[in-house]
Order: structure tokens, then sequence, then C-alpha cells
């Protein structure tokens, strides 16, 4: 008897160091993107340290990429409609012509709904684009087109209309519903862990034009407390990514308004600013009013990208910004790549006037769906001053 008790308090014991043990292990693989306890949760990079990081990058070209099959951010992640072997041949269009970066949109529905498919789907598209010598700049919200994002089949395009099925992330709903922010924090937070140290991924977006009203493309169903609902949510965003300890940089770009003096810029612009790591803004106007913009942002000190530019008809072009980009080392990053369902070589006013043909002279975009370049010249200029500065940085 004496035996079997012996026994049957062994098996008690081993049963009870496997619970807990398996309780370990469900701990650790809940908080493996958590900071440790003995870890340090860092700080808005210094300038030193920005600077460091940006002298170890070579002069960063590329676009706002989209494959031309897919019509928004969904549609490009979404297990069903994902295609590696169209954004495998476009970013090689991308490779031959000098570029080495891209900035490329997520959404929080993709998470929400598959959160280990889309790390799946993001480690290939990483493969492929490390495979073709890129590095990429991942967004993670969006306040600009569509307010009602909605996961599965996405609508088709509307003819001739610019960007007809982009959405935005968190959508509308979701904004103004508090309830779910905790979901948005888990979002943030498993995305940017799961990638916090890879090296393919150059940086993290947090939010694209935070407190862009949409235009007349949505302002009839746009709220007008927007820009007070995303602006804390905004900045609890950049805490959560930086509560990971990413190794990349962290930031959010300005896009509208007067930069060139601190005291007059509207709150959440020097917000953006002052929580990032590196300097980010869009420019879609005259060459000197970028090379403008450049100036006022170079106060801060830290690197500048511009991620977001190239309007033909704004007068937004390669021809005037990459040689100025390239004499101030400002990464860029225009604005559509190739031809598709994004319809952005339609301008924006394609939302208010009526076009029943392809413009005269394209707004975004540099390829055709078949790989033959919008314009020659602009191609070449792009090879000629990517190679310039890969030989000035080689020396």
């Amino acid at each position: 008897m004496k035996k079997i008790n012996f026994f049957l308090s062994i098996l008690m014991l081993c049963a009870l160091f496997a619970c807990k043990e398996s309780g370990n292990n469900d701990e650790k693989e809940l908080s493996k993107n958590e900071p440790a306890e003995t870890d340090e949760i860092r700080e808005i990079w210094t300038k030193e340290k920005a600077n460091s990081w940006y002298d170890e990058q070579p002069w960063l070209v590329g676009a706002n990429f989209n494959p031309s099959t897919a019509i928004n951010q969904l549609e490009m992640w979404q297990a069903e409609t994902f295609d590696p072997e169209t954004i495998d041949k476009e970013l090689g269009w991308a490779e031959d012509i000098g570029m080495n970066t891209m900035r490329v949109y997520l959404h929080d529905l993709l998470h929400k709904n598959d959160a280990e498919g889309l790390y799946t789907r993001m480690d290939k598209f990483l493969e492929i684009a490390d495979n073709h010598n890129m590095k990429i700049l991942f967004v993670l919200f969006d306040s600009c087109w569509d307010p009602f994002p909605k996961a599965g089949e996405q609508r088709d395009p509307r003819p001739h209309v610019h960007n007809s099925g982009w959405v935005q992330s968190p959508g509308q709903e979701v904004l103004q519903d508090s309830s779910q922010y905790g979901r948005l924090e888990k979002y943030v937070k498993e995305t940017v862990g799961e990638f916090k140290n890879d090296d393919r991924v150059l940086g993290w977006d947090i939010w694209n034009e935070p407190d862009n009203m949409t235009g007349p493309s949505y302002e009839d169903v746009e709220i007008p407390n927007k820009v007070d609902l995303v602006m804390p949510l905004l900045e609890k965003a950049f805490s959560w990514a930086r509560s990971v300890n990413p190794s990349q940089p962290l930031t959010s770009g300005v896009w509208i308004g007067d930069w060139s003096n601190q005291d007059d810029m509207e709150p959440i612009h020097m917000m953006q600013l002052e929580q990032s790591d590196i300097i980010t803004f869009h420019n879609y106007n005259e060459p000197e009013d970028f090379e403008k913009n450049i100036k006022e942002l170079q106060r801060y000190g830290k690197p500048i990208l511009c991620t977001e530019y190239m309007a033909r008809p704004n007068g937004s072009t390669f021809e005037g910004f990459l040689p100025i980009a390239k004499e101030y080392r400002v990464g860029m990053y225009n604005w559509g790549f190739v031809d598709g369902k994004t319809q952005t070589k339609y301008p924006w006013d394609s939302w208010t006037k009526t076009y029943t043909a392809e413009p005269d002279v394209w707004f975004h975009e540099v390829f055709h769906t078949d790989g033959r370049p919008y314009k020659e010249s602009e191609v070449e200029l792009i090879k000629k001053l990517t190679e310039e500065a890969n030989a000035e940085n080689s020396k």
C-alpha cells in the first residue's frame, strides 16, 4: 500500500509540474511580443541615433506599392487575392530602374480576421522584396478615402475614378467606438512585435495623413470630429508600437499646412513630428515648394523622407523633385507604380469630373500593366540618379 501511495504521489507531482509548464508556455506565447521585465522600453530616437541609422541606408528611392491586381490594402493581403506572382514581377521592374524600397499599407481588419495568415503573407512579401534588394516601410493606419471598410470580396473599380476602392483604417465605426481600441492596440503591438527585429523592414509609418477629411470623395459622410478622435489614438499607437522595442524607426508624415514655425503649427502636426524617430512628409506641389518643406523640416535634425509625391499635372515630377532630393539626401516614395485597379493614373478630380478615357497626362503611376514605362525618360532618370548615389556611397 505504501508503494502505491508513493507512486501516486509521484504521478500527482509530475502532473502538477506538467500543468505548470504548460501554463508557463501559454504565458510565453501570449507575451512573446511584449518586452521582458528587464527590457527597457525605448524612447523616441535622438538625433544621433536617427542619423546613425540613416548613415547605414542607401539613398532610399521607391514608390507606394500596391500590386496592379488589387484595388486596396484588403485585396492585396487577403488569402483569396494575395498575388505573389504579380508582386514578384512588379518589384522586379522596380529593381531594374534602381528602386530599393517600397511603402506598403496594411489594415487592422486583416489582423482581426486572420492575424497568423497575415503574418505568413507579410513574410512571403518580405522574402520577395528582399530578393529584389528592397526594404519595406509598412503603414499601419490610414485616414484616406472610404470610411466604411469591409473585409472579404472587394468591389470592382468605378470606371475612370482615382482610388475608387481604397479604404480607411480604422473605419469610421471603429474610430467612434472606444471599446474596440483594445483590438487596435493588439494589432499594433503584435504586428510590430512580429517583425520588430526583421532587417527586411525599413520602418513603421504609424498613420497616413491622420487629419485628412477625404475632400469631395467622401466628405458627405465624414464625421466633423474625426481629427479629435484620431489625434489621441495616434499618440497611443506610437506608444503601442514603441512598447515592443522595434529596432526600426517609427514615423507619421505631415502632409498639409505651414511647418515653417513650430508655434503656428497644428497640434496634430507637432505631435506627429515630435513622436517620430525620423521625419516624413508629403508634397504634390512645385519643386520650389518641395525644397522649402525640406528646409523647414531640417530644424528637427533628423533624417527626412518624402513618403508621397509625383502628380505630374501639379508640377510634382521625377525630373523636378529627384535632383533636389538627392542633393539633400531625402528619401523618396512616389505615389503609384503600375497602372491597375487603383486607377491612380486618373487625377483626384475624377471624383467630381467625368472622364471617359485615359487622361492625356497620367496623374500617377510609372509603368503600364505589361511593364512598358509610361515615360522612358523618367525611368532613365531614376536609374541614372540612383546609380550615381550608389557610386558615391561606395567611395
